[in-house]
């Protein structure tokens, strides 16, 4: 097979790589190999529950690997238009996929989350359930916690959420929130399990690849408190009402935590990360005869300050040969945040995600600098809420805005990405991949 040239063709080789990463993270490359052994003792159910963009494809995937003749089924939710297509003529599935809303959750994702509960009812400890989590998990999978005369009502759950998304907060910090308002998040979904074995396979769309935070750990004991997820609702002047600040308070909605008595008998498996990803995308770039370098697969901060350091470190290869060797790749992941930032009356926000915004700061920075080019994306193939997954930066990127008349500044005031690359030509589409290993970063300097 023909690679584009990375001389002649940068945008193509650029997209190469993007598949090379999104490929190494397909359900159906890397799950069979962690599956469990379906359960011996006669009678005995294996139960498959999960929640995430790739939820459909694991679906699929272990269902293709799983024993034609082994009891096998369960509900899985994953985003509007993220269920795979099935190959003509495939066996009809054992899975139940069913979508819901994200980021923001809504009464589908809540339908799926009740359904799943439900279904654990009855397990014995012969049972085996296996969890296929990925990132999305924590708004598609959503319970509002309750009590006796009250509770988090799904309207209060989606307003908190967009609150928080606009905010600023790190993923870590907005699943520590959404842990402590669900009945579900936060290792309550294994609680519910026990006493069966529950075998977690986990996609990782987070820095770090924390267990705890993917998809706000719904089946692993979860080492934040009350007390963090008021400081942060209050740290970012999240509205909530006094109700729930009282049961925050007095830790009512605390989550189950590692080494307490009673818990399910849970293993947790990584079939794919971020950094399995970009090292995949790296050995693509060396066998094209470039030196490629792994920047970091855990960055975080806001997107158009990381975009901004990421050009700052392509001028200077660019234009001293250093701290790289060119012609060269750098490649990131991790990811980054946009706070949006408030309006003047009449002014309506703009459009984009990550990676859009990423591009803006990268473009701001750059002046035009010659023989740098990069492609920002989110692995899911959605930046944001759009339908592109993410935008292009060439050297002419800034003239050409100009020549347009198109303001970079107005654009970046509004978090504006979609409509400035749109402007451009310059979105990157790709549909739904499948999978979700987070951001992915790859700049080109020649």
């Amino acid at each position: 097979m023909t690679h584009p040239r990375y001389d002649t063709q940068p945008r193509e080789f650029l997209e190469m790589l993007y598949h090379c990463a999104v490929r190494e993270a397909l359900p159906a490359h890397c799950l069979a190999v962690h599956l469990p052994d379906p359960p011996t003792h006669p009678g005995a159910r294996t139960l498959v529950l999960g929640a995430g963009k790739a939820g459909g494809a694991m679906a699929q995937a272990l269902e293709a690997a799983w024993p034609v003749d082994a009891p096998l089924s369960g509900l899985v939710v994953t985003r509007y238009g993220h269920v795979p297509p099935r190959s003509p003529g495939a066996v009809p599935p054992r899975i139940e996929v069913v979508e819901a809303a994200h980021p923001v959750p809504d009464a589908a994702g809540l339908e799926a989350a009740q359904r799943m509960l439900a279904l654990t009812q009855g397990l014995t400890e012969q049972d085996l359930v296996i969890c296929l989590i990925s990132g999305g998990g924590s708004s598609l999978l959503t319970l509002p916690a309750h009590w006796a005369g009250g509770g988090v009502s799904l309207e209060e759950k989606q307003r908190i959420n967009r609150a928080l998304l606009a905010s600023g907060a790190t993923i870590a910090e907005i699943n520590c929130v959404r842990k402590h308002l669900s009945a579900i998040k936060g290792g309550r979904l294994a609680a519910a399990c026990a006493p069966a074995r529950v075998v977690t396979l986990l996609i990782s769309d987070v820095p770090g690849d924390d267990p705890t935070v993917i998809a706000s750990g719904p089946t692993v004991p979860d080492p934040t408190t009350c007390e963090q997820a008021l400081q942060i609702l209050r740290r970012y002047a999240i509205d909530v009402s006094g109700d729930l600040v009282e049961r925050l308070q007095s830790g009512a909605l605390e989550t189950p935590k590692p080494g307490a008595p009673g818990g399910a008998q849970s293993t947790v498996r990584l079939v794919a990360t971020p950094q399995q990803s970009l090292v995949a995308a790296a050995n693509a770039v060396r066998a094209a005869g470039l030196n490629a370098y792994i920047l970091s697969d855990e960055m975080e901060g806001e997107s158009r300050e990381v975009g901004r350091v990421h050009a700052a470190l392509a001028r200077a290869v660019a234009l001293r040969n250093h701290p790289f060797a060119r012609p060269c790749v750098m490649l990131s992941g991790g990811e980054t945040t946009v706070t949006v930032r408030a309006r003047a009356p009449g002014v309506t926000a703009g459009r984009g995600g990550r990676a859009g915004e990423f591009c803006m700061g990268m473009v701001q920075a750059l002046h035009g600098q010659a023989g740098v080019y990069a492609l920002a994306a989110d692995t899911d193939g959605i930046d944001g809420v759009e339908d592109n997954a993410g935008a292009w930066v060439g050297p002419d990127s800034l003239v050409r805005a100009q020549h347009l008349g198109m303001k970079l500044d107005l654009f970046l005031d509004r978090n504006n990405a979609y409509e400035f690359f749109l402007g451009l030509g310059d979105l990157f589409f790709t549909g739904p991949t499948y999978t979700n290993v987070n951001d992915f970063r790859a700049i080109l300097v020649l």
